[in-house]
């Protein structure tokens, strides 16, 4: 336009209307970058659940620990406070002897345990006259070993 004396300064540009498949490409690869990026969300959703998964499993298995042990302590506490019960009140009695007799009584209610169950498979536990001496020998020694190591 300076041939016929104008010099343009400034141009307001309202509408650009580029090809066809300029157009496609843009959005493309505007597509692409959405997807991605939702893709990126979504692994980082999985990723917070499966850790959120793994610590409540972990904080379950740790208070189920807890229970366990309390209430392995409340049995304990229970059986020495019968010992020391009935050693006092049945003079002559050892704790081997209380503890034998609590032996023999936890393997009978086994015993009525496994045949009550419904659907209990098959069980094969020796009984007869020496088989709670056999199973209360076998205890002893198990956790005799389980000291020494």
């Amino acid at each position: 336009m300076s041939a016929y004396g104008y010099e343009i300064v400034q141009t307001l540009i309202v509408d650009i209307e580029p090809d066809e498949h300029v157009k496609r490409a843009m959005n493309e690869i505007n597509a692409a970058a959405r997807l991605r990026v939702a893709a990126n969300e979504k692994a980082e959703a999985e990723k917070i659940l499966q850790i959120k998964r793994a610590e409540g499993e972990a904080e379950s298995k740790y208070l189920s620990g807890l229970g366990i042990a309390r209430q392995r302590q409340a049995i304990v506490d229970g059986l020495r406070d019968s010992v020391l019960g009935f050693s006092v009140n049945v003079p002559g009695t050892t704790a081997k002897d209380v503890m034998d007799m609590v032996l023999v009584t936890q393997y009978f209610d086994t015993m009525k345990e496994i045949g009550a169950a419904s659907k209990s498979s098959a069980v094969f536990i020796p009984h007869g006259p020496g088989a709670v001496r056999d199973v209360a020998t076998q205890i002893r020694d198990g956790l005799l070993q389980a000291t020494h190591q």
